[in-house]
């Protein structure tokens, strides 16, 4: 048994999670959860109350929420280098959390049809969905890597996000998108883990069937 158990359904958020531990290449276990059973039930609302998935189990310590995973999980394994040195670290906090916080928003409101009245949007943490996004294309213009001179999970996280976002049609497929998400996602550990994950949905459907 791994020191290290995610828990997840491979239609979700940890897909974003399981690309993380492929990264970060140490042993883990997976517990395949399902939406309507398991994951609302115990033992699992013991390691997540919300039901929700992703989490990670590590050493007994229980880790939720997709960007505060991938932090842990660069700071936990070290020499996967996925985080810049500690002192240089301001645009790998910000971008991460600014992609978990604002974007996410923005696109999750924006994928049920509502967007904040403007009198409104300044109770809101993004505004409008048009500035969130705008500030993300800046952010990614001219720019290899959105933190550091390397890849690191902030480029996880985000190009994970603005990945989901043209495959669901919720961001304007711009050069600057489409190449940044084709970039970040060319890596054997995404490969890997999107294999797995297909290969772990057609089971869970086969045995449904």
């Amino acid at each position: 048994m791994a020191d290290l158990k995610f828990y997840t359904n491979p239609q979700s958020r940890g897909q974003t999670i399981r690309w993380m531990l492929e990264e970060v290449g140490a042993p883990y276990d997976t517990v395949l959860l399902d939406y309507a059973t398991t994951m609302k039930a115990e033992p699992y609302l013991s390691i997540n109350p919300m039901g929700k998935v992703p989490a990670i189990e590590h050493k007994g310590k229980v880790v939720t929420e997709v960007a505060a995973i991938c932090c842990y999980l660069a700071d936990a394994f070290p020499e996967a280098n996925l985080a810049p040195p500690t002192d240089d670290r301001a645009d790998y906090y910000r971008w991460i959390f600014f992609t978990s916080g604002p974007i996410e928003a923005a696109f999750s409101n924006k994928a049920v049809g509502w967007e904040p009245t403007p009198e409104r949007q300044r109770m809101f943490g993004y505004g409008n969905y048009d500035l969130a996004i705008g500030n993300l294309e800046k952010a990614l213009t001219d720019r290899e890597y959105i933190a550091a001179d390397q890849f690191t999970a902030a480029d996880l996280f985000v190009g994970a996000n603005v990945n989901f976002m043209l495959a669901f049609n919720l961001l304007e497929p711009k050069p600057v998108f489409v190449d940044y998400a084709r970039r970040m996602t060319d890596r054997d550990a995404y490969r890997r883990a999107t294999e797995i994950d297909a290969k772990a949905l057609a089971e869970s459907q086969a045995h449904t069937a």
